[in-house]
């Protein structure tokens, strides 16, 4: 099982989308195992960014993530990352196709409503930014069954 980051954007929080994105993703039958509305710091955008630091749009990014609140979620399930990033869709919310999160709710090229890590070390990294020890838990749903066949021991 992976754990990946979301975050649901500044732009997702003041439209009033949570509710209905965190459904997707218990929908499609992963778990959310961590959430907190937060205020990023300049500090913490510049960290989790800082890659992009010397692109043209690092400044513009960093002041939007930092205008309004987020929701940051840790999201469990069997390939989380990459099915998270198909729900997700294209960055751009002009590109995204219809059925994704992005395609659905969004038309801008600036605000594309939702962030996921997109490889298994990157949300390990980002993981560890946005939640302290503790705050990603580990608990069994009674419907895990039912999510994954485990007929042959794992999930498929």
């Amino acid at each position: 099982m992976e754990t990946t980051l979301i975050i649901l954007k500044p732009d997702a929080v003041q439209r009033g989308f949570m509710g209905r994105i965190i459904s997707r993703f218990e929908d499609k039958g992963l778990q959310i195992v961590g959430a907190k509305l937060m205020m990023i710091s300049q500090e913490l955008a510049a960290k989790h960014y800082e890659a992009h630091q010397s692109k043209g749009f690092y400044a513009g990014l960093v002041k939007f993530m930092t205008s309004s609140p987020v929701l940051v979620m840790a999201i469990r399930g069997n390939d989380a990352i990459a099915i998270s990033r198909k729900m997700m869709g294209a960055t751009f919310g002009s590109n995204a196709e219809p059925g994704t999160i992005r395609g659905d709710f969004g038309v801008s090229n600036s605000f594309n409503l939702i962030h996921g890590s997109d490889s298994p070390e990157a949300a390990e990294r980002e993981l560890g930014l946005f939640f302290n020890n503790g705050e990603v838990l580990n608990f069994d749903r009674a419907i895990e069954n039912w999510v994954y066949d485990m007929s042959g021991g794992e999930p498929e």
